[in-house]
């Protein structure tokens, strides 16, 4: 399976946040995806900033914040983890 995570992002990218809730429902597929995926964005770039910001109740959220201050935004709450990968790649293209 060629995946998007299984290479390094564009340089342009400058970060990567995760907003969402650890306890709530709507987060559930957030939480997997970072389970599945957090090691393997790590290993193809580690110089990129990844932040995971947890807030209880919060709808899950991605941000990919980009060269001269572009920041491109998804609410991914209720989404399973293949939604979110799709988002990031549609954000990438």
């Amino acid at each position: 399976m060629s995946s998007v995570l299984s290479k390094a992002f564009p340089s342009a990218v400058k970060e990567i946040r995760l907003h969402l809730s650890p306890v709530g429902s709507g987060s559930a597929g957030a939480r997997k995806f970072l389970q599945n995926n957090y090691q393997l964005i790590k290993k193809n770039n580690p110089n990129l900033p990844f932040l995971v910001r947890e807030a209880k109740d919060t709808p899950a959220r991605l941000f990919l914040r980009l060269e001269r201050g572009a920041e491109r935004s998804a609410e991914i709450d209720s989404l399973e983890p293949n939604a979110i990968e799709k988002k990031i790649k549609e954000f990438l293209s």
